[in-house]
């Protein structure tokens, strides 16, 4: 099974790209997001790769980091999500946006990619809750998590709160964050009125 792969660029399309090891070239399916880091035709790349072997076909897809790798094989045991959807969820949102919107629970940050519907969000967030906490984000992508390791559902004072605020028009997720990390600073026993204006402070801070 091929795991990395380091070579000169031969070549991008929509979707893929074809990496040349020693004249052999690999067609390496890819994120945007991963596209866009990559470097000119010519130049050398280094792609961690997932290998998917099929009766009919070995497929590469390869990723800038291992977060990013981490993430698509834990998107593609949720059904209905293959290859395909966790590239496009990869596409549009980082792994740190993934976390975040899993622990908030937001299905509709998770229905911005192509071929996540309503329902495969609410399937995609609700099987992940548990699972994600032990996904290092990698340095560039540390963030406070509230929850993590284990993605642990809001208590209902600070459910009440991020309700709260996304009635008000926030997101979910910047909602969730906010009162997260208010909670963090004042405590677990912070009242409701004092937890929706520190997270308010939070959000136009």
């Amino acid at each position: 099974m091929i795991a990395k792969l380091s070579g000169r660029v031969d070549g991008t399309g929509e979707g893929f790209v074809v990496i040349d090891v020693n004249g052999v070239g690999y067609l390496v399916f890819c994120s945007a997001r991963t596209l866009s880091g990559l470097p000119p035709v010519g130049e050398v790349a280094t792609l961690l790769i997932e290998t998917h072997v099929s009766q009919d076909h070995i497929h590469l897809y390869g990723f800038a980091d291992a977060a990013e790798r981490s993430w698509f094989r834990l998107l593609t045991t949720v059904q209905g999500v293959g290859a395909k959807v966790g590239l496009a969820i990869l596409s549009v949102l980082a792994p740190a946006e993934i976390m975040r919107a899993i622990a908030a629970q937001d299905k509709a940050l998770l229905s911005r990619a192509q071929g996540v519907g309503p329902k495969l969000a609410s399937r995609i967030a609700a099987e992940l809750k548990d699972k994600a906490g032990g996904i290092a984000l990698g340095p560039a992508n540390a963030v406070p998590i509230a929850g993590a390791p284990a993605l642990a559902a809001l208590d209902s004072r600070a459910s009440d709160a991020v309700s709260a605020l996304v009635n008000l028009g926030y997101r979910r997720t910047d909602a969730f964050g906010a009162v997260t990390e208010a909670q963090r600073r004042l405590g677990a026993e912070t009242p409701l009125d004092m937890l929706i204006k520190a997270g308010l402070r939070e959000l136009s801070a």
